[in-house]
């Protein structure tokens, strides 16, 4: 058994994409967007935090997880592209979207081309530094956070790192390490906390503070005692972070569904294929 209430698989952005849920299917829904060559499987301590409140949805973006993907991997502006069409495929938006590390930067991104389909945001964890982006500076700050992480983290890691493969892996990380997310901060006007866990070496506090500043609307929030991952980590502290924004969320999404059927008329979103949890 996977932990997961259902899987879906949403024909979308070319392929067939994969999805966790978890939780009431009555509830307000937070849309989760892994890291770098991670899955859907490190959200589910999240998903558990979060379920009596919300109802979580973890996609794989393609070549991650059980999502497949191109020969060549996708840059940041096609994993945001891909998410774009899946939100529209699957009717979810606009979402509050919870992003971890280098998913972070697709959340930005896709408030860049299509901002419409973005709710309140929760950015865990935003890659890169701009002061650190630099191989030997990542490697040596990753190594350091493996040691801060939960030790249930490494098998969920390890089954992801092996669905997408180390030349996705890697060839993602250069894209994601040359990405001038600063510059792109403005354009994502919803609410957004910037989370960090103040033993996160990938993460510094001066970047986050950064960051929060850059967004129209942002604040941060550091969880004492954690790394990177917070969803894994410190999920009930994520999951706390994250229902601050549930009412905002509710807000938007009535809001853009109002403006949508005044001026195309109410249209139902794309049936997605649901399975029992594996």
């Amino acid at each position: 058994m996977s932990g997961w209430d259902a899987h879906e698989f949403t024909a979308a952005a070319g392929t067939r994409v994969h999805a966790a849920v978890l939780g009431p299917p009555d509830a307000p829904e937070v849309v989760c967007v892994h890291g770098l060559g991670c899955s859907y499987r490190y959200w589910l301590p999240f998903a558990r935090a979060l379920a009596p409140h919300a109802r979580t949805v973890a996609v794989d973006l393609p070549g991650f997880g059980r999502t497949p993907g191109p020969a060549r991997a996708l840059d940041i502006r096609g994993l945001s592209s891909a998410l774009a069409d899946w939100l529209r495929a699957t009717g979810r938006h606009p979402a509050l979207l919870v992003g971890n590390s280098l998913g972070c930067q697709v959340v930005v991104d896709l408030a860049v081309h299509a901002p419409e389909l973005v709710g309140p945001a929760v950015l865990n964890g935003p890659t890169f530094d701009r002061a650190a982006r630099s191989t030997p500076i990542q490697v040596a700050r990753l190594l350091r956070d493996a040691r801060r992480e939960r030790p249930s983290l490494a098998p969920a890691l390890l089954a992801s790192y092996l669905d997408c493969g180390v030349r996705r892996a890697w060839r993602t990380y250069r894209y994601g390490l040359h990405d001038p997310v600063e510059r792109k901060l403005h354009h994502l006007r919803t609410p957004v906390v910037v989370a960090r866990g103040t033993r996160d070496p990938i993460v510094p506090r001066a970047w986050a503070e950064e960051v929060a500043a850059l967004l129209p609307d942002g604040r941060s929030a550091s969880v004492p005692g954690a790394g990177h991952a917070l969803n894994h980590g410190a999920p009930r502290e994520l999951a706390r972070i994250t229902r601050t924004l549930l009412p905002a969320a509710g807000l938007r999404y009535e809001a853009e569904r109002t403006r949508e059927e005044r001026e195309q008329g109410s249209v139902g979103p794309t049936r997605t294929r649901r399975t029992p949890s594996e």
